[in-house]
């Protein structure tokens, strides 16, 4: 993984620290720190990182507006 994605991870995640616990958060904030020193996480900091963005942003529902819409 490249600084780029880790970034990317960053800018996503930002969204959602109010969801954090209090734990997830003191991790977050860690990781924040060390990224904002522009030091390139290791393996082990990447993967809570990854955890974080899957639990939750990418799990996230569709919601279905298509009953709101008439369908021609």
């Amino acid at each position: 993984m490249t600084f780029k994605d880790q970034k990317k991870y960053f800018e996503i995640l930002q969204r959602y620290e109010k969801k954090f616990d209090k734990a997830e958060n003191e991790d977050y904030r860690m990781l924040l720190k060390r990224h904002k020193d522009d030091e390139e996480l290791d393996k082990l900091s990447l993967e809570r990182l990854e955890k974080l963005y899957i639990k939750y942003h990418a799990s996230r529902e569709k919601k279905n507006f298509d009953q709101y819409f008439k369908k021609n």
